[in-house]
């Protein structure tokens, strides 16, 4: 909406909504910055999305890495149980060659020998000499699946008797035939840390290898988790293993991923803060709101600077349209703002014309004021002139009238175009419109002219003159009479000649009215002019030389009087 009303008559009223220009530059400011910054924070959303998706593979592939290679240990450990079992030593029933055997096979390896007859107690055990008195085993459960299931059987993680630390078995069962019901591979649950450390988790991340029970088997060192502890997150079944969840870890909300190995059961959960896994979100929107309030503030200034240019600019402008209301000359000045500069140009020449107007307005009314008073002293000799010649009282009347009006046609004239002059050709034909024949025998030729108003005065009542007389005595009188009138410029001269060619013998007088004394004394005197009457055997003719600097558009702009006044 507009900040400006307009009344019913045209002129305009400044209403209480307006606003200086450092408001809407700023308003412009904010217009941009905001929707860029919504748009940005969207983009931001989308690529920390388009990150979070990359985290979760990468995790999910490190997870996944990381109990692959708990089972491949495993899976080795079935390997080796497998090859030994297939010994004759332990066929023949020898467990001392056996034991002896196993140990050089399994040295350097961290896993241990152990086997088990029908009642769960241990024959041998590689930690301890062989004939070392053993009790039963400390993982009969699993021993129990293995020989019921008759396949290889992973146990959970339990607290070695013998090992005195916690450790975990593989079992594999034997024919029912032999003494020996099962033998199994044994490790320390500490001896899987160097599996979960084999592939790198993303920062922040830790991770512990559970049992089906969730029992920690192995962590990373800076979960700070205890082997044989329990794992506070994933106990309850959460789908599928590659999928994300939120729990609670002591009071701090974490964000978890699982593997679960189809071997053992066992499984690998990965857990890292919330807060960490936000943080380059956090980090990036803490960013995009510093740049952005250093964006602001920074336009800002930029906006308030422009709107100080651009106010003093327009101060500068209100300071010229007051001067050019109360008269004044107002000049162009140079502003940093083009269109502001182009208003100034404006202001500028709409004050010189201004200035132009007002001189003309004062030049005319002192010409009004100086022409009344001469035109009152020429209508007062016009008067007795015609007062001469007059013969009744009708024809002084008209005759008296004609005059006084061909003087008003030539003050219309002045009127009309003021200081610019008059053109001498628009001149004559005003002034001999009412007196010439219809028929086409008057010819007017001659350059353009304009003359001042002065000279048009005077060379208007002289026309006047000479057409009054060709209307009474001379070609405008005579049906087959001519008229030509022509000018030309010669030598600093203005050249007119009137030259009447009548149809019989011109019956001259040396009688001297009105008209004569206009044409020799006005013309004569007032604008130096040589003038000389010829007359011809049929017609009369006049000549009038004239100065152009007395007909100069300029000679009336330079009056002393007018000069003076200025000053």
């Amino acid at each position: 909406m507009a900040d400006a009303e307009v009344r019913e008559d045209g002129t305009g009223s400044v209403n209480g909504r307006s606003r200086p220009v450092a408001f809407y530059l700023i308003a412009l400011v904010l217009a941009i910055l905001i929707p860029a910054f919504a748009v940005s924070l969207v983009l931001l959303n989308r690529t920390n999305d388009a990150q979070q998706d990359v985290l979760h593979a990468l995790t999910n592939a490190t997870v996944q890495a990381m109990g692959q290679s708990v089972d491949r240990e495993i899976s080795g450990m079935a390997t080796t149980l497998r090859v030994l079992s297939t010994s004759g030593f332990l066929r023949s029933g020898n467990l001392g060659e056996f034991n002896d055997r196993s140990m050089q096979a399994l040295a350097g390896t961290g896993a241990y020998l152990i086997a088990v007859d029908a009642d769960m107690r241990q024959l041998l055990n590689t930690r301890v000499e062989f004939g070392t008195p053993l009790g039963p085993t400390s993982d009969p459960e699993t021993v129990q699946q293995a020989l019921e299931r008759g396949l290889v059987t992973i146990s959970g993680l339990f607290y070695g008797q013998t090992a005195r630390a916690y450790a975990f078995n593989v079992w594999l069962p034997l024919a029912d035939e032999q003494p020996v019901r099962a033998i199994a591979l044994t490790q320390n649950a500490r001896n899987l840390v160097p599996a979960l450390q084999s592939r790198q988790l993303p920062a922040g991340w830790h991770a512990a290898l559970i049992d089906r029970q969730n029992l920690v088997i192995a962590a990373t060192p800076e979960a700070e988790l205890a082997t044989g502890s329990t794992l506070p997150l994933r106990q309850i079944e959460q789908g599928t293993s590659t999928e994300w969840g939120e729990e609670n870890l002591d009071g701090e909300a974490v964000v978890t991923a699982e593997w679960r190995s189809g071997l053992t059961g066992w499984r690998i959960v990965a857990w890292a803060s919330a807060g960490q896994v936000q943080k380059p979100l956090q980090e990036s929107l803490l960013q995009l709101a510093a740049w952005g309030l250093a964006i602001a503030l920074a336009a800002s200034a930029v906006a308030f600077f422009i709107a100080q240019r651009i106010g003093r600019s327009v101060k500068g402008l209100r300071l010229d349209a007051a001067r050019m209301g109360r008269g004044e000359a107002v000049y162009p000045r140079s502003y940093p703002v083009t269109e502001i500069a182009e208003v100034s140009q404006a202001l500028a020449e709409a004050s010189e014309q201004r200035q132009i107007a007002e001189r003309d307005i004062r030049f005319l009314m002192r010409e009004l004021a100086h022409r009344s008073k001469n035109q009152m002293a020429v209508i007062a000799a016009m008067a007795k002139q015609t007062a001469r010649g007059a013969k009744d009282v009708p024809s002084y009347v008209q005759a008296l009238e004609r005059r006084i009006m061909g003087l008003a046609r030539s003050t219309d004239l002045l009127l009309a175009h003021g200081r610019a002059g008059v053109m001498l050709h628009e001149l004559i034909e005003e002034q001999l419109a009412p007196f010439r024949p219809p028929d086409d025998r008057a010819r007017i030729e001659g350059p353009t002219l304009r003359i001042n108003p002065q000279g048009a005065q005077i060379l208007g009542m002289a026309l006047h003159e000479l057409a009054t007389n060709a209307t009474r005595y001379g070609a405008f009188a005579d049906p087959e009479g001519r008229l030509d009138l022509t000018w030309m410029l010669h030598q600093e001269e203005l050249q007119m000649r009137w030259r009447e060619t009548l149809s019989r013998r011109l019956e001259d007088s040396d009688r001297s009215g009105f008209g004569t004394i206009v044409l020799r004394t006005m013309v004569g005197g007032a604008l130096g002019a040589q003038v000389e009457r010829i007359a011809h055997e049929h017609g009369v003719e006049w000549v009038f030389n004239v100065p152009l600097a007395a007909l100069d558009p300029a000679f009336a702009a330079t009056r002393p009087d007018e000069d003076a006044e200025n000053q």
